[in-house]
């Protein structure tokens, strides 16, 4: 499946966003012009790198947020992108500018953070916006469950475009997600994908907005 777009409208223009989307796109249009070796040393040094954090290495907790705006190919970047453009805009319109923004960071630190946890002696580099990316789409389940989106969904070589509502849409990604971490713990090779971090992003953003919700409604309820 694959999300061509929701049904929800902004009341506000997702700035915040909308930066983020050109920061990693511009990022990675400068990646692609340099040379392989020297984008190999970009992943290892502001990548996360599981074992530099046994190591107490200096740049590791750095990482943790430079990591979230390298990509490793064309596909990742649109697919990541894509998605935030979603399903980014509802999520920033509902917490605000300033406060989307730290969300957004968080979960993808928390995300980062996982992966390091269950992988602490991997040397290989981590990288992409997909943590924070996770905990958007944690946000957008717990605010907009009944919103809808107009879903890609290949049957044979027929194309079928049909409205899902978010909750299962979202929800057959997470599962797939948890799927994808099960079947990678039985096997001996590694997919390369850190799925740790999609989970870990995608339930501190589901935590996360809950909390954000509570304390807004609570504010609101003292202000009247």
């Amino acid at each position: 499946m694959f999300p061509i777009r929701d049904t929800n409208k902004s009341n506000t223009f997702p700035i915040v966003n909308w930066i983020i989307i050109v920061i990693n796109a511009s990022i990675f249009l400068v990646q692609v012009r340099l040379p392989r070796e020297t984008v190999e040393i970009i992943y290892s040094t502001f990548g996360v790198v599981p074992m530099r954090f046994a190591e107490l290495h200096l740049l590791a907790p750095i990482s943790l947020f430079s990591s979230q705006f390298l990509h490793g190919g064309w596909l990742h970047i649109i697919r990541n992108l894509w998605i935030l453009y979603i399903f980014g805009d509802n999520v920033e319109d509902r917490m605000g500018h300033i406060q989307y923004l730290v969300f957004y960071l968080m979960t993808g630190v928390i995300g980062g953070a996982l992966q390091v946890i269950t992988q602490p002696f991997s040397t290989i580099p981590i990288i992409g916006a997909s943590g924070a990316i996770s905990g958007v789409l944690g946000a957008y389940i717990l605010l907009f469950p009944r919103a809808r989106v107009l879903t890609f969904v290949p049957i044979f070589i027929l194309p079928w475009l049909v409205e899902i509502p978010a909750v299962i849409f979202l929800g057959v990604w997470f599962l797939s997600q948890f799927v994808n971490v099960i079947n990678e713990a039985s096997s001996v090779i590694s997919s390369g994908v850190a799925y740790w971090a999609h989970l870990g992003g995608f339930g501190a953003g589901f935590l996360l907005a809950r909390r954000i919700r509570k304390i807004r409604n609570t504010s609101f309820k003292d202000y009247n």
